[in-house]
């Protein structure tokens, strides 16, 4: 079996009207070596026949749904299940500029040391949220560690555990804990994932403390 270079994590919850915008960015990416797992965290929309439609058509798709548990679980379940040498994220809401993947594996294949890789995101909306520490603070989004940009080897995601219960900042939670276990992790402003704050279920529109 040839194991892809990236498997993309694709976590979603009643977004029916926003994924295929999310999965047209994926299938217009210049780099082809992936995998796509569509996480269904407990659907009652549409979100089933959209992607199966992708699942029959396409290869690189699988699908899989579990009930609510929340992205933390979702993105954890789908590091669990993919093949990829490194694990990243798209989420539902959100787009992949054309050259994304490609910028990251170049990245990626410079340094083969590397565990994780974050950042490079074009925020649409607000670009402030409240910080996790201090809700009742306001910090730019250039000051988070956001999911949907990380890379990650999956041996270095399965030893962390994936992501943990949080349902706010679960990605500056797992990097403390990357921190702690010595792992090597680099950071780029290339900004190819597109993170849209337009819609009123953002993750990040509220603090869920």
């Amino acid at each position: 079996m040839t194991y892809p270079f990236f498997s993309v994590i694709i976590c979603t919850f009643n977004r029916a009207h926003l994924l295929p915008r999310a999965l047209d960015s994926l299938l217009a990416q210049t780099e082809m070596d992936w995998e796509a797992i569509i996480v269904d965290d407990g659907s009652a929309d549409d979100t089933y026949s959209i992607a199966m439609r992708l699942v029959e058509q396409r290869e690189q798709f699988r699908y899989m749904k579990h009930r609510n548990h929340g992205v933390g679980y979702s993105r954890t379940a789908g590091i669990h299940a993919a093949f990829g040498q490194y694990c990243t994220f798209l989420d539902s809401d959100d787009e992949y500029l054309p050259s994304h993947l490609a910028s990251r594996r170049k990245l990626m294949e410079a340094s083969p040391m590397l565990d994780i890789l974050h950042g490079g995101v074009e925020v649409v909306g607000n670009p402030y949220v409240n910080d996790r520490h201090d809700p009742t603070k306001q910090i730019h989004l250039s000051e988070c560690v956001m999911e949907g940009t990380m890379i990650l080897r999956r041996e270095a995601a399965l030893r962390l555990g994936g992501f943990g219960s949080e349902r706010y900042g679960e990605g500056a939670a797992l990097m403390e804990r990357a921190q702690a276990l010595g792992l090597t992790i680099a950071a780029t402003d290339i900004p190819t994932y597109r993170y849209d704050r337009t819609t009123p279920d953002s993750l990040c529109s509220t603090f869920q403390g």
